[in-house]
């Protein structure tokens, strides 16, 4: 049995929070060009990233399909397979239907331990068998309901061309077999975002157009005790996630953070909420942006650290020498009695991989529908497109090169890593370098894409195998020139920063003497901030005493 761990096993509650994704939402309105974006990150230590793929099949009548635990890889059971199931490159298949997950957790007696379908499969099967965003909710619930579910409470964005929903759902644990969910879809002019904290609330529950819902999800929170008032008062993140400081200082303050940089709304309102207050007013599930987002502005969204908000992770002593905008896991720490904790940015060197699904209408499903996908830290990654009508994997995305503890120089997966590894204790020095090469990558590969887009425009309707071909070549050739490049970029970086010291360059290529040798190298020490900090923890230990 191959496991395919590109699905995030994001299964801690939102009280540890210590393997936590992020989604972000645009609806077609709020974005410049039209598209509907959902994004993602793989957030789970000791995970690989890679890209699975799914052939579009057609199956006898009989086939059974076997379902094994994401997270564990224990065998949980058979369902039938679906007459016909689609091309599935990644979290999107050929028809522009594409899927995210972030794990909220909830009540842990409603884990049903005998369901046979946990969250990962079930959006690959889902994926597998749906042309919209609608139908994956319908095939999502459906089987759940007859099969059991075998995971904790999850939230799914699950977008198409058109349109944008939150799912969310929980199990019954043993009291019956089946989910309570919602799901609410993202207006068009809309932004959202969900990260490890059940975000549905009040429902319109006469607006069937937009909002659907098990028919038991009030009935079985009163049944359980979880709820009590009127209907129109129910509230779902309430009665299946309660909130508690990890939940919202861990989780929705990524959220927070998310609206801080593009919503058309003052955060400071939810600063309290964002910073654990769980009496404070919850943040909307969705909101207006102060001006539409663009598909880089999305990608600068996933590589947010809190900064220049009250939640900045990169000024204090925990980022150590150079500033590093990361702290160390777990969450929370003991010293002398009392706990403390980290902050939990939405960037995070624990992400196995990231992506930015764009949805297009205005254009035929096998271009219109790209997964801009890194392997690693999504601060750190470049971000290369993967269409949705891909039928080969790039070499360095694929699950032979990405074992978990096997490094391999054919895997993006590893040599991201590597590079991001060498960069975290030497951030403030080594970033403007990163930021650079990255640039460059992601616009080259950005203007190329609109070029072998029109190409594919003009040629789909009488020549598809050739059209598909283009897109199949782009998305390899996108992949595999990243990883060469990285890999010398890698290379450059070891030798300018070596030992702690700059050697000088110039346009990519380091200064040398007039003799040849290498030019003087700079030595940086310690920013003033660290001097401040060492002098004052050390109390004059190495302080040079006058001599006179």
């Amino acid at each position: 049995m191959k496991r395919l761990f590109l699905l995030s096993m994001c299964v801690a509650l939102s009280l540890s929070g210590s393997d936590a994704c992020t989604n972000f939402i645009v609806g077609k309105k709020a974005s410049k060009d039209g598209s509907v974006f959902i994004s993602y990150s793989a957030d789970s230590f000791g995970m690989s990233g890679f890209v699975a793929h799914f052939p579009a099949a057609k199956h006898a009548a009989g086939t059974m399909r076997d379902v094994y635990d994401w997270d564990s890889g224990v065998y949980l059971g058979s369902i039938p397979e679906a007459a016909e199931t689609y091309n599935v490159v990644g979290n999107i298949n050929e028809h522009q239907v594409a899927i995210a997950e972030t794990t909220f957790g909830g009540r842990p007696e409603l884990v049903d331990t005998t369901g046979i379908i946990d969250y990962g499969s079930l959006i690959y099967i889902a994926l597998q068998r749906s042309k919209t965003a609608r139908e994956a909710i319908e095939v999502m619930t459906t089987l759940t309901n007859k099969y059991g579910y075998y995971s904790s409470g999850e939230s799914f964005s699950i977008a198409d061309a058109n349109e944008a929903w939150i799912l969310e759902m929980i199990g019954k644990g043993s009291v019956e077999k089946g989910t309570v969910w919602v799901a609410v879809r993202i207006p068009d002019d809309c932004i959202s975002a969900h990260a490890n904290q059940a975000r549905i609330r009040k429902i319109d529950m006469k607006d069937k157009e937009n909002v659907l819902y098990s028919k038991d999800v009030i009935k079985f929170a009163r049944k359980q005790g979880y709820f009590s008032g009127d209907d129109k008062d129910f509230d779902f993140a309430a009665a299946y996630c309660p909130a508690d400081f990890g939940g919202l200082r861990y989780c929705d303050a990524r959220v927070w953070s998310f609206f801080n940089m593009y919503a058309d709304l003052d955060m400071s309102e939810y600063v309290a909420w964002a910073s654990g207050d769980t009496e404070a007013t919850p943040m909307p599930l969705y909101v207006k942006p102060k001006e539409q987002l663009s598909l880089q502005d999305v990608q600068k969204g996933m590589r947010d650290h809190y900064e220049g908000t009250p939640f900045d992770v990169t000024q204090d002593i925990g980022g150590g020498i150079y500033n590093m905008p990361y702290r160390l896991s777990p969450l929370s720490y003991k010293y002398e009695g009392k706990e403390y904790f980290n902050e939990r940015p939405i960037s995070t060197f624990q992400t196995a991989f990231t992506f930015v699904a764009q949805l297009r209408n205005y254009m035929p499903n096998a271009v219109g529908g790209v997964m801009w996908f890194g392997a690693d830290d999504s601060n750190m990654v470049v971000y290369t497109p993967v269409y949705c009508s891909t039928t080969h994997i790039p070499a360095c995305y694929a699950e032979e090169n990405s074992d978990q503890v096997t490094f391999s120089w054919k895997s993006s997966f590893w040599v991201f890593n590597w590079v991001s590894n060498m960069i975290y204790p030497k951030y403030s020095l080594v970033i403007e370098d990163m930021r650079k090469v990255q640039s460059e990558l992601e616009t080259r590969f950005y203007e190329q894409s609109k070029e072998i887009e029109k190409e594919v425009l003009a040629s789909i309707e009488k020549s598809p195998k050739y059209a598909h071909a283009l897109l199949n070549r782009f998305t390899c050739e996108a992949a595999e020139t990243t990883l060469a490049e990285w890999k010398k970029f890698g290379e450059f970086i070891i030798v300018k920063y070596n030992d702690f010291v700059v050697k000088p360059e110039e346009n990519g290529r380091f200064k040398r003497t007039a003799t040849g040798l290498g030019a003087t190298v700079k030595r940086p020490g310690y920013p003033e901030q660290y001097k401040k900090q060492l002098v004052e923890q050390t109390k004059g230990k190495y302080l040079v005493p006058d001599v006179k």
